[in-house]
């Protein structure tokens, strides 16, 4: 949720915000208006509740017919309170609403525009000139024996796979060499739940624009998760950090969940956007006047992983219309994928500032010991569509594969990855 101070305080901001996403901005004069409401019944039902007290010490003074008189007023103030606590209640109600309704203030040097008014922040490496017609990641996994989309499909449907032989082993080396990094740069790996409860789900913001996207299992009231995020800011959900030596990072290993709704004929082809996918997310809770500095350390984190793998890559700073409910700012990092000759997605790296952490209740105590709420970031350090760039931007003529230097140790010490078909 948005900060109730920058709310009263610079109601144009958050209108500005409001704009810059293409969301309608009158929600934020109905949630001033709601706060106003629900601020003055709170006030009332206080004072009326104070005075039916104070009466009752009167009452339980009084004697004969002055306490049978007083004793029915006191009916009277019992209705009265109760009728105003009823308001408070559906005040509160509605202001809570409308407060989750309104995703966080863009930053202000966010781009403004869509999906495609991204600004390109820079370029890195240059893509390789083939003597050849370079193939898609499909065939060249397919001939390598490293997936099985027929199988997937069978026993899943589509947008379902296996990853088989090299394909596996190039997975698993390639997150267990995030999780190498991630452990040298001070994060804690952690493993983590695919389900969550509602109100965690809610509370990351993935239940609003995009709810369509995440699968729910109705009859336990759990939802999967999409991204290892979700949990991550579930961790510590209503306790209070000690952020004194820094921000507290972690490093979540899962598999991810996306219904992929509304995306029928996007990138069918291979493990580009699929159902399921595994990923290795990096997490931070920090102070608020530290955000901006951990984003920036997140994505040179991301850039140090890209340089791993070899590819050309560029990074993007995401136009106010295309960031998430939760993201103030967000930067992309995008592949050169040969087949397509296209940049595609690889990480996102996303600040949340205080959005989340003032929805679960994760706070910390400032130098004077007072608990205020913290801020929270998150970007990818590895998923399974990095494959796709790795086999597309190394593969040869022969339709073989140079396996990066940095992923050999985790493949037996294979050099080049050779076609069995």
């Amino acid at each position: 949720m948005i900060d109730l101070k920058t709310l009263r305080e610079d109601p144009e901001a958050v209108r500005a915000s409001q704009r810059a996403r293409g969301e309608d901005e009158q929600l934020v004069d109905q949630l001033l208006s709601a706060d106003e409401r629900r601020r003055s019944s709170v006030s009332r039902a206080d004072s009326l509740r104070a005075e039916q007290k104070q009466f009752g010490r009167q009452v339980g003074k009084a004697k004969g017919e002055e306490r049978d008189a007083l004793l029915a007023k006191g009916k009277e103030m019992a209705a009265e309170v109760k009728a105003a606590e009823a308001e408070q209640g559906e005040a509160e109600e509605a202001f809570a609403k409308l407060h989750r309704a309104i995703p966080n203030i863009v930053h202000p040097a966010a781009p403004e525009g869509g999906e495609d008014d991204y600004v390109v922040l820079k370029h890195v490496g240059e893509p390789k000139p083939f003597d050849f017609e370079p193939a898609d990641h499909l065939d060249l996994l397919s001939k390598l024996g490293g997936v099985d989309m027929e199988r997937g499909a069978k026993v899943s449907g589509s947008r379902f796979y296996f990853l088989t032989g090299v394909g596996a082993q190039l997975q698993l080396a390639l997150l267990n060499l995030a999780v190498q990094q991630a452990v040298a740069n001070g994060f804690q790996v952690m493993i983590t739940p695919s389900l969550v409860r509602p109100e965690i789900m809610e509370g990351t913001g993935f239940l609003g624009a995009h709810s369509t996207e995440v699968y729910r299992l109705a009859d336990d009231d759990l939802y999967l998760v999409g991204t290892s995020e979700v949990p991550l800011a579930g961790y510590h959900a209503d306790e209070i950090l000690d952020l004194s030596k820094g921000p507290r990072r972690y490093a979540g290993w899962s598999s991810c969940y996306r219904r992929e709704a509304g995306s029928y004929g996007k990138d069918t082809r291979g493990i580009i956007r699929v159902h399921q996918f595994d990923k290795v997310e990096m997490f931070s809770y920090c102070k608020p006047e530290d955000a901006e500095a951990e984003h920036n350390r997140l994505l040179a984190w991301e850039e140090e992983m890209l340089a791993k793998i070899g590819v050309p890559y560029r990074v993007i700073d995401t136009a106010a219309g295309d960031l998430g409910t939760s993201a103030s700012r967000k930067f992309d990092c995008e592949a050169w994928f040969p087949s397509q000759q296209a940049y595609r997605e690889l990480t996102s790296t996303s600040n949340c500032t205080t959005f989340q952490a003032r929805r679960l209740g994760v706070r910390y105590r400032d130098e004077n010991g007072k608990p205020q709420t913290a801020a929270t970031l998150n970007g990818t350090l590895a998923t399974t569509r990095w494959i796709v760039a790795i086999v597309e931007n190394h593969q040869q003529a022969d339709g073989s594969v140079v396996v990066p230097e940095a992923l050999r140790p985790g493949l037996g010490g294979i050099e080049v990855l050779e076609p069995k078909r």
